[in-house]
C-alpha cells in the first residue's frame, strides 16, 4: 500500500468489544465508510455494482489491473458468434447455510436480474441455463462487449426454488456465499457481519465487522475518541485526522461534474412526473461558455483541498476515454465571445438575455454533501463574470429525482471500471432513465458509435468506438462536441485508518467514496499484537 506524502488516508473502523488481552489478535473491525443501500443488500437491485458485494460471490473477480480473474467460475469462454458464454463452476462453493451453490443458482440469478430492472442492466440476456450442476450458459440476444462486467459484479443469490432461497425480502436478510454473513442491520445506524464458516476462499482476516452509518461530523468525533479503526472523510476534513492515525489516499475514477438538461422546456414530464427541459442550458453556447470559464485546478485546490485532479470527461485516464479530451481553460474571453456570437447579450454588467430568456438557472446538489456544495458554490462564482447566474440549491436525493433531475443543472458523480457506464450516460436508449442520461441527450452519431463499441470483437476495437463517441472530429458528447456536461474534478478518496491496520495493495476505486475500499478486504491485516 503506497503512502502519500501527506500521510495515509484510508478507513475508519471501530472495535465493538474491549479486548481482554492486548496481546490477542484483533477479531473485530469497525468502519464508518458509508455505503448503506436504500434497497438493501440485493444484487438483483444493484447491490455490489460499485463495490464489494461482501455477502455474495461473483462468477469472476476484477483484478487490481481490472482484468477478469477466476472466482466462482474457474473456466469461461465466449462462442465465436459472441452470443453464448459458457462457465464452469468450482464444486466447493457453499452458501452461509451450508448448502452448495450450483449452476441452478447462477441461472436463476441472471434470469431474475434481467427481469428486476435494477442497476444491473441485463437487458441483452436472452436466457441463462444450467447445463449440469457445475456448468452454466448465458445466451445473449446480440453481442455485448461489456457483458463480462456483469460476470464480475453481479452477486449470486440462492434460487427461489430452494429452501432459504431468494424472496422479496432478500435484501434485508441476504444469504450468499461471500466471505461474510449478515448478523444484524439497524437501518441508518449500523451493520454487523461475521465470517461465513463455509466460505471457499481464504479465511477472512477479522471474525466480525461493524459498519457505522454516521454523518461527517459524527465520524470525525468517533475518530478523535479512538472509537473507529477505519473511516472515510471528505477533503474538507482531511486535515482533522488524529495524529496517531494513518491518512490513506486512494486513487479513483470517481468524478464530479455539472450535468446539463439538454432539452428545451416544452412541458414534457418523465414517467415519474419529473419535469423535463431547461431553456437556458439547452443552448450549446451556455454549456460551452461554462466549460471554458471553469478553473479546474482551483476547484481541486479549494473544493478538494488538493486531493484530486481536473476532469474533462467521465472516464479520464481509462482506455476507453480519448486522451485528447481536454480544454484550455479558464478562458473567459473565448467564453464571452461564444455567448455574444449566440445572441446572449449583456447590459451594464448584468445577466445576459436572449429572446427574453435570462441566463439564470438552479445548480442543484444533494443536501449534506459538503464536497458537492463547495463545487457548486465555487463554480457559480467562476461563471458569474460571464453574465450567467448559476444558483446553488441543496435538495435531498428523493426530491432531486422527483423534481430536478431533468430540469436543473445537477452536480453529479460517476466513474466506473467499465465503459458500460458511458453507454448508460450518453445513449438515447437511456434518455431520462433516472440518473442515467438524465439530461435527456440524443445524438444519432453518438448512438452509432456506442452501438458499434458494444458489437466490437475485442476491447481494443471497442475502445476506438467509445472514444469516437466522445469526439469523432465532427461531433460527440464531450467538451469539443455537444458539451453535455461541465466535468470539474476527479477525486482522490480519503480515509483515516488505525496505524495497526494494513490495507494491502489498493486498486483504483470507482464512484462511491467509502465502500469500494473493501474490494481487497481479504488482504487486510492487523499488524499489532
Amino acid at each position: 500500500m503506497a503512502l502519500d506524502s501527506r500521510t495515509i488516508l484510508l478507513g475508519l473502523a471501530l472495535s465493538c468489544v474491549t479486548l481482554a488481552n492486548a496481546a490477542e489478535p484483533k477479531d473485530q473491525l469497525v468502519m464508518a465508510i458509508g455505503g448503506e443501500p436504500e434497497q438493501g443488500f440485493d444484487p438483483l437491485l444493484g447491490w455490489g455494482q460499485y463495490g464489494n458485494p461482501l455477502f455474495q460471490s461473483t462468477l469472476l473477480a476484477r483484478g487490481i489491473d481490472l482484468a477478469p480473474q477466476p472466482q466462482v467460475a474457474i473456466h469461461w469462454s465466449l462462442s465465436d458468434d459472441r452470443l453464448t458464454w459458457t462457465l464452469t463452476l468450482r464444486d466447493d462453493v457453499r452458501f452461509a447455510d451450508g448448502t452448495r451453490l450450483t449452476a441452478d443458482d447462477v441461472a436463476f440469478t441472471f434470469n431474475a436480474a434481467a427481469k428486476a430492472g435494477g442497476r444491473a442492466d441485463l437487458s441483452v440476456l436472452q436466457n441463462a441455463e444450467a447445463v449440469d450442476s457445475q456448468t452454466v450458459t448465458l445466451t445473449l440476444r446480440e453481442p455485448r462487449i461489456t457483458f463480462i462486467d456483469q460476470l464480475m459484479t453481479l452477486g449470486i443469490v440462492p434460487s427461489a426454488a430452494r429452501e432459504n432461497g431468494y424472496a422479496d425480502d432478500y435484501g434485508r436478510a441476504p444469504l450468499g456465499s461471500g466471505p461474510y454473513q449478515l448478523v444484524e442491520w439497524q437501518e441508518g445506524e449500523q451493520l454487523i457481519v461475521e465470517r461465513n464458516p463455509y466460505f471457499y476462499g481464504p479465511t477472512p482476516p477479522f471474525e466480525r465487522l461493524v459498519f457505522l452509518f454516521t454523518g461527517e461530523d459524527t465520524t470525525l468525533n468517533a475518530l478523535r475518541a479512538g472509537d473507529v479503526d477505519l473511516a472515510t472523510l471528505p477533503p474538507a476534513l482531511a486535515g482533522e485526522i488524529p495524529s496517531d492515525m494513518q491518512r490513506v489516499v486512494m486513487e479513483s475514477v470517481d468524478n464530479r461534474g455539472i450535468l446539463f438538461p439538454m432539452q428545451h422546456d416544452e412541458g414534457k414530464t418523465a414517467d415519474n412526473g419529473a419535469p423535463i427541459g431547461n431553456d437556458v442550458t439547452a443552448d450549446i453556447a451556455i454549456r460551452q461558455a461554462i466549460n471554458l470559464a471553469l478553473d479546474r485546478d482551483t476547484l481541486v485546490d479549494v473544493a478538494l483541498e488538493g486531493y484530486g485532479r481536473p476532469a474533462f470527461g467521465p472516464a479520464d485516464g481509462m482506455p476507453w476515454s480519448d486522451p485528447d479530451e481536454t480544454l484550455a481553460a479558464p478562458d473567459l474571453e473565448q467564453a464571452i465571445q461564444r455567448l455574444e456570437d449566440a445572441g446572449w447579450q449583456q447590459r451594464d454588467g448584468g445577466l445576459r438575455k436572449k429572446d427574453g430568456q435570462t441566463a439564470r438557472f438552479r445548480l442543484t446538489y444533494p443536501a449534506g454533501d459538503t464536497t458537492r456544495q463547495r463545487l457548486a458554490e465555487i463554480s457559480a462564482q467562476m461563471v458569474r463574470p460571464l453574465g450567467i447566474e448559476m444558483q446553488p440549491t441543496a435538495r435531498h436525493w428523493d426530491e432531486i429525482q422527483r423534481k430536478a433531475i431533468h430540469q436543473d443543472a445537477v452536480v453529479m458523480g460517476f466513474g466506473s471500471h467499465s465503459p458500460q457506464e458511458i453507454y448508460y450516460l450518453f445513449h438515447s436508449a437511456h434518455s431520462g432513465n433516472a440518473f442515467y442520461n438524465s439530461g435527456v441527450y440524443t445524438n444519432p452519431s453518438v448512438d452509432d458509435h456506442l452501438d458499434n463499441a458494444q458489437r466490437a470483437a475485442s476491447a481494443e476495437q471497442a475502445n476506438r468506438h467509445w472514444r469516437n463517441a466522445q469526439w469523432d472530429g465532427e461531433t460527440g458528447y464531450g467538451v469539443r462536441g455537444d458539451a453535455t456536461w461541465a466535468w470539474m474534478v476527479n477525486l482522490e478518496h480519503i480515509y483515516a485508518a488505525d496505524s495497526c491496520l494494513d490495507l494491502g495493495t489498493l486498486g483504483i476505486a470507482p464512484h462511491g467514496h467509502g465502500w469500494p475500499i473493501t474490494a481487497n478486504l481479504l488482504d487486510w491485516r492487523w499488524t499489532c499484537n
